[in-house]
This record gives C-alpha cells, sequence and structure tokens, in this order.
C-alpha cells in the first residue's frame, strides 16, 4: 500500500522571516528561511507519519504578492491535489495578504482535499516563534480524514477560505472568521470542530486554470480596482478609473451597501458603460443584504479584497 502524503509548499512570509535579534518581532525581513529548512527545525513534524514532500514554490513577503506566483501556486495545488497519494497540502503564506490568496485557491480549484494555508507573525528568529506550532497544526488539519477545500490555520484556529480575515497588526492570534465563526480548533495535535467543512463553489472561471497556468498570462490578468465610500465620496476617482481602462470595479461600501450619491452615480456610469461592478461593505462583520431595487450587484457576503478576486476570475471565464 502507497504511503499517504502531506505537501508543504513554501512562499515566504514572516514564518520564513528573519531579525538580527531574537526580540525584534517587527523589524525582520521576511521571507529567507527556505521551506525545507523550517520542516527540519520541526522535529516533530519529520517524524509524522505521512510521507513529507517540501517545495519552494517563491520565496515573497506576502506584501508583494503578484499574480505570478499566484499562477505558479495555483499550478503545483492543482498538481499535487490530482495525485492519489497526496492526503493534503500545507502552503506557508504570509498573513498580510493570505485571505485572498485562499480565497483565490478556493474559487479556482474547490479542492476535495484539504489545502490549508498557515503563517506566523513573529519571524523564524524569534526567541518564541509561532510559526513551528502553527504549521503542525496545519499538518494535522491536512491528515484529517475528511477535511476538504481552503483552509487557513493560526494560533490553534481553523478559518474557511470565504471568512478569514486578518483583524490584528500585531498578537499571534491575527484572524477571525467573523460572525460566521472558525470551522475548529486544534488542541494538542487533535481537532475540534465547531461547524462543517467549506461548502464547495462553483468554480469561478472553468477557463481560469488553463489561463493561469500559462505564466505569460499573468501579465494580462483583467484589471479590478477597489474604491471605498465614506463621507464625502465623490467621482474622481472612479471616474479616472474608468478613463484608465479598468475592467472591473469593487466599492468597499459603508453599512449595508450604502454609497454616497456622487459616487453611486459614478459607480452606475462606470457599469453602463461596460465595467463590472461589485459592492461589498467595508464593516468587519455581516454582508451586504440586497434589494429589489439594487442597481449594483453585491458581493455575496465577500469582502472587498476577496470580492476582487472573483471579479478577477470571473473575467477571465
Amino acid at each position: 500500500m502507497t504511503k499517504k502524503k502531506i505537501v508543504i509548499l513554501g512562499t515566504g512570509g514572516t514564518i520564513a522571516g528573519t531579525a538580527d535579534s531574537a526580540s525584534d518581532h517587527t523589524g525582520y525581513t521576511a521571507a529567507q528561511v527556505g521551506i525545507e529548512q523550517l520542516v527540519a527545525a520541526i522535529p516533530s513534524l519529520r517524524d509524522s507519519p505521512f510521507g513529507l514532500v517540501t517545495e519552494q514554490v517563491a520565496q515573497v513577503d506576502s506584501k508583494d504578492m503578484s499574480f505570478a506566483v499566484w499562477a505558479k501556486l495555483a499550478a503545483r495545488v492543482s498538481h499535487f491535489l490530482a495525485q492519489a497519494e497526496v492526503q493534503g497540502i500545507v502552503i506557508t503564506h504570509g498573513t498580510d495578504t493570505l485571505e485572498e490568496t485562499a480565497w483565490f485557491l478556493h474559487a479556482l480549484l474547490n479542492p476535495d482535499k484539504p489545502v490549508v494555508l498557515t503563517c506566523a507573525m513573529r519571524p523564524a528568529t524569534a526567541l518564541v516563534p509561532d510559526g513551528p506550532q502553527n504549521m503542525l497544526d496545519a499538518s494535522a488539519v491536512a491528515a484529517f480524514p475528511g477535511a476538504r477545500g481552503v483552509l487557513a490555520v493560526c494560533a490553534g484556529v481553523i478559518h474557511g477560505a470565504r471568512d478569514v480575515q486578518k483583524v490584528h497588526t500585531y498578537r499571534l492570534d491575527a484572524f477571525s472568521s467573523g460572525d460566521a465563526g472558525p470551522i475548529g480548533y486544534i488542541e494538542e495535535g487533535r481537532l475540534r470542530l465547531t461547524r462543517n467543512w467549506p461548502e464547495a463553489v462553483i468554480p469561478r472561471a472553468p477557463v481560469a486554470i488553463k489561463f493561469i497556468a500559462n505564466q505569460e498570462a499573468a501579465l494580462a490578468w483583467p484589471r479590478v480596482e477597489i474604491v471605498m465610500n465614506y463621507a464625502g465620496a465623490g467621482a474622481a476617482v472612479t471616474s479616472a478609473l474608468v478613463a484608465d481602462g479598468v475592467q472591473g470595479l469593487v466599492v468597499a461600501a459603508t453599512g449595508n451597501g450604502t454609497l454616497h450619491h456622487e459616487l453611486e452615480a459614478a459607480l452606475q456610469l462606470a457599469q453602463a458603460a461596460g465595467v463590472r461592478v461589485v459592492r461589498a461593505t467595508r464593516c468587519f462583520e455581516g454582508r451586504v443584504i440586497p434589494g429589489a431595487g439594487d442597481l449594483l450587484p453585491d458581493s455575496q457576503g465577500l469582502t472587498p479584497v476577496k470580492a476582487r478576486v472573483d471579479l478577477m476570475l470571473q473575467l477571465m471565464g
């Protein structure tokens, strides 16, 4: 019988960061330590009953996450998901854009195996780094029978790709699933679930994976920008983006999708000109509840940054 495998893909981030001092948690340089070195530093991970496969997909600070890295990551995840002996996949990632990468992979691939993004808020050189435990926890989730979908694991909490958001700049438990709540917790290597694994989604663009597999196509991804509603928000930014050839606009609206009348008029003109427009809310919890007279479609519960990813995938299709 073939031994089941856990694949660990490295993309950089704070979890692979280094600083000159063990007490420096903010002045570090991200994406310095390779994935093999990170795994080698965790004996209990090396002693896993599963075979471990490691691969360095990228080495970036996630604030600099690019379409090219997304394309390569999606291709490698898709490659390993297709292998029957692969039980699950762990991806080490920076915290800043983790939620965007998580939704991108979930909406694109809709995996029936667990794809678990994990991270750290302290660099690898910290006196007490949080990355090793997060990697152990993520591996436990990847190995769990029946786990599926794209997930995020940080500070012992399991989040789904649709709901996860970074909500704190510094503390170790930096992520939340808002009012949806977490999927569960990892306690001493064991999982305690509080709700079901992520719901399956209809892949947002059936042709997108073929498009993304072409590395040169990374330069031609649909251009979608985010604008924000606020007191006195006007039409200038939206009008400038339309004039500059933007293909899609996501608006981070106030409250239940409300918009300043000048911004709303500009967005309606953009939509009439062929630009795809989506309304999300800038509120941390809740979602835009659609009304019968809405002229601008809502994001179906996605945050502004995830709605942008979703709209790009739709435009590819």
